[in-house]
């Protein structure tokens, strides 16, 4: 079992920058894909950003790209995911996402996924 903890979250100004933290427990993730998805108020969950075991291939969702970097320490067990240029709709509760196999073709298929933090709340103020 892999135990997932997001971090990094709070409230911040358009513009502004966020680094979001997922600490995994229970076994190594250094051979999994690890994603990020959020959740918006009255949204459903949606894909933000993928990588593989490697950290040599990684994949976002249109609405984040070039504004937000996913990377990962497998000497530390950790996931991380550098947001800048935030705008108020990236407003939402980050969720960081485990899959034990080392590469998967779509990041964004939520089932894919099978352990799942309790995320962490973004907000942007206008």
């Amino acid at each position: 079992q892999v135990q997932l903890v997001e971090s990094g979250g709070g409230l911040v100004q358009a513009g502004g920058s966020l680094r979001l933290s997922c600490a995994a427990s229970g076994r190594t993730i250094s051979t999994y894909t690890m994603g990020w998805f959020r959740q918006a108020p009255g949204k459903e969950r949606e894909f933000v950003a993928g990588i593989n075991w490697s950290g040599q291939s990684t994949y976002y969702a249109d609405s984040v790209k070039g504004r937000f970097t996913i990377s990962r320490d497998n000497a530390k067990n950790t996931v991380h995911l550098q947001m800048n240029d935030l705008k108020p709709e990236d407003t939402a509760v980050y969720y960081c996402a485990a899959s034990s196999l080392p590469y998967i073709p779509n990041y964004y298929e939520q089932r894919r996924y099978a352990y799942w933090g309790q995320g962490t709340q973004v907000s942007v103020s206008s």
